[in-house]
């Protein structure tokens, strides 16, 4: 019975999953669509001579001349094969151009995701519970970041570290002291969201009957936040830190652009401003995807954390 009821619960995950990716290639689809222009004369460029003959001849080339519903049947036959298609503009395929610029970005977004769980957490240990003083300051402080648009944070950063103390390269990604500042400033609005929310956590914790009891027993205020506390409050902190991981994609295009660095960002303007409805369509999918890894990796966690779950996932 347990075995069955896993296997339900796995297959309704991957039925979930395919729905995601069908759900956001449709729509990508759909809303390229409605983009005005016209994707031939944007591969051939806005001052190309090119006469009638050969238009036509590269609009049959890539079905752009078939009925808006049969491009999209023949598109999603090609995404069951696995092939995404090729780029209108650079002529390459699609999968090569993500994968070629995919590692510099999942560089970034690894190195943010870390820094800001980790700055959220001795932010919020530190002040949960604490005097009101101490907690108002690192409030208003997560507040500043949360709210402060990420360009403006790397141009500060930038000025600060590279330009006046030039302590870190201005731009690109030739070496790990590059991917510092970049980092920072992709992890300091999230460390604002995730610290109130872990604070809040904490707070409701430490009032609960165990936590009594674990001070009861001799342990220090520090050891019932970090052994206790922190266990309980962390399952908020994860659903967040997923969602917030899946939206780094679109945090990237901005500090990559603001740094100079190489990744996935340079390829999300490459495919809006040119209408290249294959690359667009393959970097919404891959966003969809990383959604859907993460949904399931913080599913897999919250059974970690609280053992509870585990025997709810195999009740019948």
């Amino acid at each position: 019975m347990k075995a069955t009821h896993l296997l339900r619960a796995v297959a309704r995950r991957v039925a979930a999953a395919v729905a995601v990716l069908l759900g956001a290639a449709t729509v990508a689809f759909a809303a390229l669509q409605l983009i005005p222009g016209d994707p031939v004369t944007t591969m051939l460029g806005p001052f190309s001579s090119a006469s009638p003959e050969v238009r036509d001849r590269i609009r049959a080339q890539y079905g752009l001349g078939e009925p808006v519903w049969q491009q999209y049947l023949h598109y999603l036959g090609h995404l069951l094969r696995g092939n995404l298609g090729e780029s209108y503009q650079v002529q390459r395929p699609v999968s090569s151009l993500i994968s070629g610029q995919l590692a510099p970005t999942a560089q970034l977004a690894l190195a943010a995701l870390a820094v800001a769980l980790l700055l959220a957490v001795l932010s919020a240990t530190a002040t949960a519970g604490r005097r009101p003083v101490l907690r108002g300051a690192a409030s208003l402080l997560e507040l500043l970041t949360v709210s402060s648009p990420s360009y403006w944070t790397g141009i500060l950063l930038l000025t600060m570290f590279s330009f006046h103390w030039q302590l870190f390269p201005v731009a690109g990604a030739q070496n790990g002291t590059a991917l510092v500042l970049p980092a920072l400033t992709l992890a300091l609005p999230m460390t604002g969201v995730l610290a109130q929310v872990l604070r809040e956590g904490l707070e409701t914790a430490l009032h609960e009957p165990f936590a009594v009891t674990a001070r009861s027993r001799g342990l220090s205020t520090t050891a019932v936040r970090l052994r206790h506390a922190l266990r309980h409050a962390a399952l908020p902190l994860i659903t967040l830190t997923g969602w917030l991981a899946g939206s780094l994609l679109g945090g990237a295009v901005l500090v990559e652009t603001v740094f100079g660095r190489p990744g996935i960002g340079a390829l999300i303007l490459q495919a809006t401003t040119n209408k290249d409805m294959p690359l667009a369509i393959g970097l919404v999918l891959l966003s969809a995807l990383v959604f859907v890894v993460l949904s399931t990796l913080v599913d897999l966690l919250y059974l970690v954390i609280d053992p509870r779950l585990r025997t709810d996932q195999v009740t019948p």
